[in-house]
């Protein structure tokens, strides 16, 4: 059964006193696909922030319910270089998404280990789990950056521009283990992405935002209404 995970109401954020976005009011229920899109410095990574607990609204509320904690969401934020050359093996850096629950003990229980090999064999890396990661193409580290996050969640998956610098083939391929990972296994989705075209393609929600919020609801009704003519052939 349906049941909303995080609500946000009235929502603004601001940096020294300047906002940056207000006036959000929208819900993520269980099962979601939401992409939140919009245009560079439109608010979009300083609400991502928000929903982690790493900024606090200016004004609002975000409600986390359905017995959802924020240190229970899985988030691949967008790759810096130092993390690119990031030296440690393929394994290493997936069963490391298992430490957020564990806080200050270092060691990994054998629940985490089986669901480590059972996340790897489902998004196809466990045939590379000894190499090292700084040696892997951008599409492999980014299926394994999204198994790492998947090990701190099994509700919620936060993703920043997952599919940015990588070529079209592997894009698409990103595109569909994201479809999977949300009908297959039940993970709610919410995504941040420049790539409206391919959000109204995959997702079932969208957030436009613009400062302010701009739109809020089904994909179907997004694509009809004219928030999305600017960036959408309509008439097609």
């Amino acid at each position: 059964m349906e049941e909303t995970l995080i609500t946000c109401r009235n929502l603004s954020f601001s940096y020294d006193n300047v906002t940056v976005v207000q006036e959000l009011n929208f819900c993520v229920d269980s099962g979601d696909y939401l992409c939140i899109v919009g245009e560079n410095g439109a608010g979009k990574s300083t609400l991502m922030k928000g929903i982690l607990g790493l900024k606090q609204p200016s004004e609002g509320e975000i409600i986390y319910s359905g017995n959802l904690k924020k240190n229970e969401i899985g988030y691949l934020p967008q790759q810096t270089n130092m993390q690119r050359d990031f030296p440690a093996s393929v394994y290493e850096a997936v069963i490391s998404g298992c430490l957020n629950k564990h806080r200050f003990s270092p060691f990994y229980s054998k629940e985490d280990k089986l669901k480590v090999s059972d996340i790897m064999n489902k998004l196809g890396i466990t045939d590379i789990k000894d190499h090292c990661y700084r040696e892997l193409s951008g599409g492999q580290q980014q299926r394994v950056l999204l198994a790492r996050a998947l090990c701190a969640t099994e509700k919620v998956l936060l993703l920043d521009e997952p599919v940015t610098g990588l070529d079209p083939a592997v894009t698409i391929d990103m595109y569909h283990l994201i479809s999977q990972i949300n009908n297959d296994l039940g993970i709610t989705i919410i995504m941040i992405s420049h790539d409206i075209q391919s959000a109204c393609r995959y997702a079932s929600k969208i957030l436009h935002v613009n400062k302010k919020q701009v739109f809020f609801g089904s994909t179907e009704d997004y694509i009809k209404s004219g928030a999305s003519n600017r960036f959408l052939d309509n008439d097609k």
